[in-house]
Formats: C-alpha cells, sequence, structure tokens
C-alpha cells in the first residue's frame, strides 16, 4: 500500500492529468489550423503533449509498487519525485522552446527538457535499484 505521501502524490498526478487533457485540445485545434503553429512548433508539441501524459501515468506506476522498494530517506525521495519532476520538466521544454512567431530553431528553455531527462534518469535508476534490491530482499 502506498504510504500518504505517495498516495497524496497520485492524486496530484492524476489531476495533473486533467491539465494534458486540454493540451490535447489545443493540440486538435493546432491540427485543424485553428490555432497557427510551423512544423517545429507542432512537432515539439506533440512531443510536450506525449512526454506529460506518458510521464505522469509512469509516475502513478512507480510511487504505486515504491513500498516494495529497499529504500530510505534521500534515495525514496529520489525515486518518489524523479520522474514526476521530469513530467513537469520535459513537456515544458518541449512547449517553451517554441514559443514565438515561427521559431526556426529551439530557444533556450530546451534546457529545461534536458534537465528532466537527467532527472527521469536518476529517477528511474533510483527506483529501479531499489525494487529489485526489495525484491531480492524478500526471496
Amino acid at each position: 500500500m502506498p504510504s500518504p505521501i505517495d498516495t497524496i502524490l497520485i492524486g496530484a498526478l492524476l489531476l495533473a492529468l486533467v491539465t494534458v487533457e486540454s493540451g490535447g485540445w489545443f493540440l486538435t485545434r493546432v491540427s485543424r489550423g485553428l490555432a497557427p503553429a510551423n512544423p517545429l512548433q507542432q512537432s515539439f508539441f506533440r512531443a510536450g503533449h506525449a512526454h506529460a501524459g506518458v510521464l505522469i501515468v509512469l509516475s502513478v506506476a512507480i510511487l504505486a509498487v515504491l513500498p516494495a522498494a529497499a529504500l530510505e530517506g534521500g534515495w525514496l525521495w529520489i525515486a518518489r519525485l524523479g520522474v514526476p519532476i521530469a513530467a513537469i520538466l520535459m513537456p515544458a521544454g518541449f512547449f517553451l522552446s517554441v514559443l514565438g512567431r515561427d521559431p526556426g530553431k529551439p530557444g533556450r528553455a530546451i534546457l529545461l527538457l534536458w534537465l528532466g531527462a537527467l532527472s527521469l534518469t536518476i529517477g528511474l535508476a533510483t527506483a529501479g535499484v531499489g525494487l529489485l534490491a526489495g525484491g531480492i530482499q524478500a526471496l
């Protein structure tokens, strides 16, 4: 059973999926030509939307099994928050880096994407190792 902190975080993440839904509505406007966007913006908007949804769902899955991990203290917090932080930073990098009229390349906000990728990697590795260790200890 998830801890109270994890349960609260899962609830917040599920509510955050509502914002991803509104992003999907925006994407339907872009695809119908009702919201102007060049090809770079279209692809980055799609990537941001996809990353947001997938990473939020992945976060919920990790939080649901985290009680089985052999982690405590700071390591547990890294496993708990690494992917949710990535779910904020990576889509923000995709969306914010192509704001403006007809950008030819991503702007400086693309750094958020790479910081999110780092958070994702560290969070996944920590959760994965902790779950492996927890499973081995339970044998």
